[in-house]
């Protein structure tokens, strides 16, 4: 078999195992990245009609399930790493977070920010502790940019 019909049969084969993967942990009860980007944009409309003092207490109060579901929750961070909401942890509020690094030493946070100045949407991949199974899972997050903050939830893979 010539190296280029073993790299293109090696890319669809990882392909199709990425997506498996992806479908079996939405199987097994973990968020979409639909349900993903549908609860940022709610969360983003909640924010801008009931102000950012509601907003951020509501999506921080664990007890809410509008803004909880499953393994899917909302954070939100100021451009300066600054949490202002978290939906699993109400312990990083206030906390200026932009040099935390995920296992593989990837400063998640200051990405993050630094994507909310030149992004209205985006999504980004790091490593995080999945509250529903304790384990550090790859996660993927969706953002949107709202004022001088980025509202984001995630998935994990």
């Amino acid at each position: 078999m010539e190296p280029i019909v073993k790299t293109k049969l090696a890319l669809i084969l990882s392909l199709t195992l990425s997506v498996g993967a992806f479908s079996v942990h939405a199987a097994e009860g973990g968020a979409t990245k639909d349900e993903a980007v549908a609860m940022v944009k709610k969360g983003v409309a909640y924010i801008k009609a009931n102000g950012k003092d509601k907003g951020y207490a509501t999506i921080s109060d664990k007890a809410s399930a509008a803004f909880h579901d499953r393994d899917l929750y909302l954070t939100v961070y100021a451009l300066d790493g600054t949490v202002r909401a978290h939906g699993a942890n109400n312990k990083m509020i206030g906390k200026n977070l932009i040099e935390l690094k995920d296992v593989d030493g990837k400063a998640f946070v200051q990405e993050r920010v630094d994507m909310g100045k030149t992004h209205a949407t985006f999504w980004q991949d790091y490593k995080f502790t999945n509250p529903e199974s304790k384990k550090i899972e790859p996660k993927s997050m969706y953002c949107e940019k709202l004022d001088d903050t980025v509202v984001c939830g995630g998935i994990y893979k």
